[in-house]
């Protein structure tokens, strides 16, 4: 199952201001600001050539004469990290935030390959680690996060997105005691920070402790209000304390904040149908499986289960 939490992504884009470097060409520098600005936009298409452009000035690259820059192939691009004779420590930060840039376009192939460049360039560059373990996630890929998220923390023990997705990623594995020491460390370091505390939130739900879940739920939404996980998790716990109208406030908070959250829908429908709206439900059903056609088993579980709650209820 995809990771319920990810380091919102364009936070992992790397900030031009720190990675400015003399010798970087100045038109490597515009376009890697160029491509900062479009991605902030929403304008991935437009800041996957500029970031590819930056890449390739800053960079000298032993392609065939007939080969014109804007001529490269999408889907190959990252492979030019193996023939660059010459390079700017800049280019592994371009092919850093290029790979972020696919993620949102949905190309998680093509963002472990920019990935793996700029880890080749610069091999200490803990963004890159972190970015490639969020792509591994998002490909159910759990073990590979977890040792990417580890090599960030080895190389920088205070990088507080590296705890968190290593605890989201220790939680799919139900190692909740591990997780919880990871979004300790987090705290420690940033105690303002909302993903640790609705990570937090998210192990007392799987404790059905759902008192403390609220409490750090709470915590995590009041830190940062577009946090859309933390009111699906807040959302379930109002459903287990058959709280339905807060439950669904929630759950359309969470949607309203990302409509591309294919188990807050599973979740409402199943509310949806304990209430007896069964075109509601299934609106939600089917928006769920297109989303994510993998749960279907589980998904089909739930409704029986809802579907006899019901039948119970009515006798």
């Amino acid at each position: 199952m995809r990771s319920r939490y990810l380091v919102p992504i364009l936070s992992l884009l790397i900030l031009f201001s720190i990675m400015a470097r003399a010798q970087t060409p100045v038109a490597a520098k515009k376009f890697f600001q160029q491509g900062q600005k479009e991605s902030e936009e929403g304008n991935f298409d437009s800041a996957f050539e500029d970031f590819s452009r930056a890449i390739q000035i800053s960079s000298r690259l032993d392609r065939p004469k007939h080969q014109t820059t804007l001529g490269l192939n999408r889907f190959n691009q990252s492979a030019d990290a193996d023939r660059i004779t010459v390079i700017d420590p800049f280019t592994a930060l371009a092919y850093t935030n290029r790979g972020v840039v696919r993620l949102k376009q949905n190309d998680i192939v093509g963002a472990i390959g920019d990935f793996n460049a700029a880890i080749r360039i610069s091999p200490r560059l803990t963004a890159a680690y972190v970015s490639r373990g969020v792509a591994h996630r998002l490909n159910d890929e759990v073990d590979e996060a977890i040792t990417d998220f580890s090599r960030a923390l080895m190389i920088d023990d205070k990088m507080v997105e590296a705890y968190n997705d290593h605890a989201d990623a220790l939680i799919e594995k139900r190692d909740l005691d591990g997780a919880e020491r990871d979004l300790n460390h987090a705290l420690a370091l940033n105690s303002r920070s909302a993903e640790a505390f609705y990570l937090s939130g998210y192990i007392q739900v799987l404790r059905d402790d759902l008192s403390a879940a609220m409490k750090n739920l709470d915590l995590a939404i009041a830190l940062k209000p577009n946090l859309a996980a933390a009111y699906h998790a807040r959302g379930t716990v109002f459903m287990k304390l058959s709280e339905f109208d807060r439950a669904l406030e929630n759950l359309n908070q969470a949607l309203k904040l990302d409509a591309n959250l294919p188990i807050t829908y599973m979740n409402r429908g199943l509310l949806f149908l304990l209430q007896g709206k069964d075109a509601e439900a299934q609106r939600d059903f089917n928006e769920c499986q297109r989303l994510s056609p993998g749960l279907q088993p589980d998904l089909e579980k739930r409704i029986l289960f809802a579907k006899e709650i019901r039948g119970a209820k009515t006798r």
